[in-house]
């Protein structure tokens, strides 16, 4: 098996991000086995301090990298920054437009530093328009039209996860590989980006495809016209819920075969799908009477046994316990910053059956800076001297 920490081995990132967005792209390359360095201001980055929702941020989004806290705002500061992108292949950022240009971290400077550097920008919107505005995820959200799909009519609901800061990310860390492919053979970086407005639409465009095609706007989920008659959240025993769905004619027969529902499977007329979604009306009561005589896993069990699609309703603190991530490895044991062990998701993917891993724990505040200022020449009594003046945090 191929072991995923040896896909990116060799790949130096220097990252300067916050929140999510930034530190997601860095992550996906950690997690494949770059070395990501990411520097934090001194006292770390305010991210770590996040409660509420932003309680998990850094803890979920920063493992497998190094930290290195210096200020970059003094002239020592930024001298060993540069030295450090220097011979970096990746530098990733997340500030506002033209922040880092005032500190003399854009990439015009850092590509004359660096001609073969891989500058990626995480922004709120590409280049146009909007491209000076602050975003953040709920608000490329309610732009793009994804808050509008998923709440009722009128009533526009964000999704319940930073589901576009991740994506974005997501789609930074594509874009860094295709400019690496390329550089194997120009030799020279590329500046990309990715933005939240844009990974947003992107994410629509299947219910604009379907206005285009059809004339039609899509109604937001909730209030759908589904295109199968069995496609829904059903109430069962003490109180739970399963999600059941059957969009197939073959699964159809198989449903009415399992539930025993002999005069569904003799109509002919229910045999094909359109003619089901016209009956939905009859058929949905039915089945939410039907369902109520079921506990969730008897319900479950029968409806695996005959292939159908379905899942139970579950709450992000259940899946710590989840059977199937246990066993696969979509769980990965962890000690963060603020002291504890957890479990936390793994990329979502597997290389040659292997799922990545946890090689680093979430760094403390300047964990790895001396190390990381040893490598650039500096010797430890340079080092001390630069955490008396408050230029460093050492771990």
């Amino acid at each position: 098996m191929t072991n995923s920490a040896s896909l990116l081995s060799g790949l130096k990132v220097v990252e300067f991000t916050h929140m999510v967005m930034g530190p997601a792209a860095g992550l996906m390359l950690a997690d494949l086995g770059a070395e990501v360095i990411k520097v934090e201001p001194v006292g770390g980055d305010k991210t770590r301090r996040l409660r509420g929702s932003g309680a998990g941020y850094f803890s979920m989004y920063n493992r497998n990298k190094k930290s290195l806290s210096i200020d970059l705002k003094s002239d020592e500061g930024k001298a060993l920054a540069l030295k450090l992108i220097a011979d970096a292949d990746v530098f990733i950022e997340n500030f506002r437009p033209g922040a880092l240009d005032k500190l003399g971290f854009g990439y015009e400077d850092l590509s004359r530093l660096n001609p073969k550097l891989i500058y990626c920008s995480e922004k709120g919107f590409l280049n146009g328009p909007y491209s000076h505005r602050t975003a953040l995820d709920e608000i490329a959200q309610m732009m793009g039209g994804l808050a509008y799909m998923t709440g009722p009519p009128n009533r526009p609901l964000r999704a319940g996860a930073s589901v576009i800061d991740v994506t974005g990310g997501m789609f930074g860390a594509i874009a860094v590989l295709a400019a690496l492919n390329e550089r194997h053979a120009t030799g020279k970086g590329k500046h990309v980006s990715a933005s939240l407005f844009e990974t947003t639409v992107f994410l629509v465009g299947q219910h604009m495809a379907q206005f285009a095609v059809t004339g039609q706007p899509a109604a937001p989920m909730p209030a759908r016209i589904s295109a199968w008659a069995v496609y829904d959240v059903f109430d069962v025993k003490d109180e739970e819920k399963v999600f059941v769905g059957v969009v197939s004619d073959t699964q159809w027969k198989s449903f009415c075969t399992a539930f025993k529902l002999d005069d569904w499977a003799a109509d002919e007329h229910l045999a094909l799908n359109n003619n089901r979604v016209a009956k939905r009306d009859e058929i949905i009561p039915r089945l939410r009477e039907l369902f109520l005589t079921f506990t969730k896993e008897e319900l479950m069990e029968l409806l695996e046994k005959t292939g159908l699609p379905f899942a139970p309703i579950m709450r992000p603190e259940d899946l710590f316990d989840d059977p199937h991530l246990l066993e696969s490895g979509g769980l990965l044991n962890m000690t963060i910053p603020d002291g504890g062990d957890i479990a936390l998701p793994a990329l979502p993917i597997s290389v040659d059956g292997s799922r990545p891993e946890l090689y680093q724990n979430p760094p403390a505040i300047g964990e790895h800076s001396e190390s990381i200022l040893e490598s650039l020449g500096l010797s430890k009594e340079e080092i001390s001297n630069l955490r008396e003046k408050g230029l460093i945090d050492l771990a």
